[in-house]
């Protein structure tokens, strides 16, 4: 799908040794100016490449909502899944990338769910409706969030040319991301703007 690019500058700073590698920094916005958090942005480059499963991963229960909203963690990554609240939770997924379910458990207990395969994972609350959350599971190295200002930094990444990615939960696309071409190292050049959604209106988080 071919999206309008916002007259929004990016910037492909020269990381050490700049033949080889720059540092990807990008502030993504609304079409009003808004800054964009909890935006997922990934980098593909031509050689690839695993990302490293370090950690932890955690995605807690607390105050009636998942934190983080959204948690970006690579392939094979375990993550916990503690109740900080006073009651019980039965977090669930019916995502294809990897259905799950976490039957009722208490405060203070945790569970674990290794994620294998890349994709997005819709989070669920089967005794709270308002629950949502979203674990982004990638299986490239260059990946992050972007965070309350609407940033996201990606250091390291190889020179040349690559296929960015942005996905957000609201985002107005299909399967909610944007998709296009940039060249790490080379001229600044535009972000697309994120035209979102209104959330559902029980969402907390």
């Amino acid at each position: 799908m071919r999206q309008t690019l916002a007259p929004l500058v990016i910037a492909l700073l020269a990381a050490a040794g700049a033949a080889h590698a720059a540092d990807y920094v990008a502030v993504f916005k609304t079409p009003s100016g808004e800054p964009v958090a909890d935006a997922v942005v990934t980098i593909r480059t031509a050689a690839g490449g695993a990302p490293k499963v370090e950690g932890p991963y955690v995605v807690a229960q607390r105050n009636i909502a998942f934190e983080p909203f959204v948690i970006v963690v690579p392939v094979g990554a375990d993550v916990a899944f503690p109740n900080k609240d006073a009651v019980r939770h039965h977090v669930y997924s019916f995502s294809s990338a990897h259905p799950f379910e976490l039957k009722l458990y208490g405060k203070d207990e945790t569970r674990r769910v290794k994620f294998e395969r890349p994709g997005i994972v819709a989070l669920g609350c089967n005794i709270h409706d308002q629950m949502i959350g979203y674990i982004d599971v990638v299986d490239t190295p260059y990946a992050v969030k972007t965070d309350a200002k609407g940033e996201a930094r990606i250091a390291g990444v190889p020179a040349g040319p690559v296929t960015l990615t942005v996905w957000h939960p609201w985002l107005k696309t299909p399967q909610n991301k944007i998709e296009w071409k940039a060249v790490i190292g080379g001229p600044a050049a535009p972000t697309p703007a994120l035209d979102l959604r209104r959330p559902p209106e029980k969402h907390h988080g």
